[in-house]
């Protein structure tokens, strides 16, 4: 039956490796796609191993180091172009102005970013050895590199490999010790390592059954922990605090016209005031999402006071807004943050926190005095950025750590690490991306971070998907994508005791994926120098 296998997967590497430069890039680019859909929300994990097992067939079977290079560039290109054909919708918007961007917007991040992979490709070709070491050089490359993707050039950590173990409470616990970037280089050794078994075809070689059982039984070994951990996992929540997360999910295209203010507004303030459903307790703490006033809101008294009056007694409404902040210098322009404002009962601003991690091209545009473009967000200008993660300590709840958008993307660069908080608070706007893979992809993010940091996380979103997420990557509340409503829910306590990935960061994985490419490498090149022998 092996052997069988292993024959199979020869006849298919030697089929690949005859194919023309341009059926090869065309087939990567085919596999790279295809891989997407073990992301979220469809979670076909089996698919890694056919594109895998490809990319390191092809890499390591290339003619020339171009060829590596150029296969590992177009599977890069095509695992980006699917998994990021979504912003796309953002452009669609404004279409009069933006709809030409979208081709270069798709293809053009697809191919900016797929740059990694083609680094990888590189890496593999170059390394010495069979499909065993190689597979090893894969899997340690490939989550090396989707750490430098988190903050070369701003970073964009978008669909790091392991988050397909969402689908999973239990495997999603591994990342409590190694953060995603070792889930990532656990499933690309898993899917590469099946790949390695077409070199046991000729003598029926041992090492390549021995690299993907071992990998295989990581995966199991990581899923039997997470679930322990979860079965002695208290459910324990702050005391006398009642979240409401308010949804109003009103369409990009309308939530900024002027017109529709004095509405858009008034519908989120009866959701933050309507009685709770089924007896269940007031809440003490409404939220509600990103530039949810989209305004000034700092600046007008009647709509303050009018949120702090759908504002629980003692309590208070936390929502996104955009802040005017004193120019630069004297004669400078006034500047604008994208913000969140906790607002009290009577109207009155306690607390500010202006968003420090701001999307390119969204809310400023890089190069803007070579590129002749207008940012995609509205309002004149780009967007100021604050400095950095902070620690708010708000009336009567435990000290947060908020994040506005895709700040919550980001792998250990979510908490303030000399003043740590009890809970993380995501306000975002997906409703640039309508029903996509988008919002679903970025909610996970948002458990990820949870269980890396061993924070409870609440996320707002003003078209979905809302939800309150325990330390644990547990979804306790949610309101779907394109529902409009509110939630409430109790914040659970954060995990007593933080894990590996907590206390050390990118430092775990990273050690990991260098020690796994190390490996690869040593035990190449010893294989060589055997065969020479």
């Amino acid at each position: 039956m092996h052997a069988a296998i292993a024959l199979r997967l020869a006849w298919l590497r030697a089929w690949m490796g005859a194919l023309s430069v341009w059926q090869a890039r065309l087939l990567a680019f085919v596999l790279g796609a295809v891989a997407v859909f073990a992301m979220p929300p469809t979670y076909q994990i089996y698919l890694l191993i056919p594109a895998f097992s490809a990319l390191l067939w092809l890499s390591a079977d290339a003619p020339s180091r171009w060829r590596a290079f150029m296969v590992g560039w177009w599977f890069g290109a095509g695992f980006f172009a699917a998994g990021l054909y979504w912003i796309s919708f953002a452009l669609l918007v404004e279409a009069d102005k933006f709809a030409w961007l979208i081709p270069f917007a798709i293809f053009g991040f697809a191919f900016g970013i797929g740059l990694f992979c083609a680094v990888a490709a590189l890496v593999v070709h170059m390394a010495p050895g069979r499909l065993t070491a190689r597979a090893l050089v894969l899997a340690g490359a490939w989550a090396l590199l989707e750490w430098v993707r988190a903050w070369l050039f701003t970073g964009l950590p978008w669909n790091p490999v392991g988050s397909v173990w969402a689908v999973s409470d239990a495997a999603l616990q591994g990342a409590a010790v190694a953060g995603v970037f070792g889930l990532s280089l656990l499933t690309v050794l898993a899917a590469a390592s099946v790949g390695a078994v077409a070199d046991d075809a000729p003598q029926l070689r041992r090492g390549p059954r021995w690299l993907s059982g071992l990998a295989f039984l990581g995966l199991i070994a990581m899923w039997g922990w997470g679930d322990q951990r979860l079965a002695d996992a208290p459910d324990a929540t702050v005391p006398d605090v009642r979240l409401r997360l308010v949804q109003p999910n009103i369409a990009q295209v309308d939530k900024w016209k002027p017109e529709l203010r004095e509405v858009n507004m008034m519908a989120q303030i009866e959701l933050a005031i309507a009685a709770p459903r089924d007896g269940e307790p007031q809440p003490t703490h409404v939220i509600w999402a990103e530039t949810s006033a989209p305004f000034f809101l700092e600046n007008h008294g009647a709509w303050r006071r009018l949120v702090g009056g759908a504002t629980p007694p003692g309590g208070l409404t936390i929502l996104g807004a955009p802040r005017a902040l004193p120019p630069a210098a004297p004669g400078q322009s006034l500047r604008v943050a994208n913000a969140m404002l906790a607002v009290d009962e009577s109207g009155r601003i306690d607390a500010t926190f202006d968003k420090f991690h701001l999307v390119p091209f969204g809310e400023y545009v890089p190069f803007s005095d070579w590129l002749p473009l207008d940012k995609i967000t509205q309002g004149q200008g780009a967007f100021t950025p604050g400095p950095g993660p902070t620690t708010l300590r708000l009336k009567g709840l435990p000290p947060v750590s908020p994040l506005i958008c895709y700040e919550i993307i980001f792998p250990h660069q979510v908490t303030d690490s000399a003043d740590r908080p009890r809970w993380l608070l995501n306000l975002t706007n997906d409703a640039w991306y309508g029903k996509t893979a988008g919002p679903h992809q970025h909610f996970v993010s948002a458990r990820m971070r949870a269980v890396e940091e061993g924070l409870p996380t609440v996320r707002v979103a003003f078209t979905g998907i809302s939800g309150i997420i325990d330390g644990y990557g547990r979804v306790v509340k949610e309101l779907s994508l394109g529902e409009k409503g509110f939630v409430d829910g109790d914040l659970p306590q954060a995990v007593d005791a933080p894990g590996l990935y907590a206390r050390f960061g990118n430092l775990v994985p990273v050690v990991l994926s260098v020690l796994t490419l190390g490996f690869g490498l040593g035990f190449g090149w010893r294989e060589r120098n055997f065969r020479a022998d």
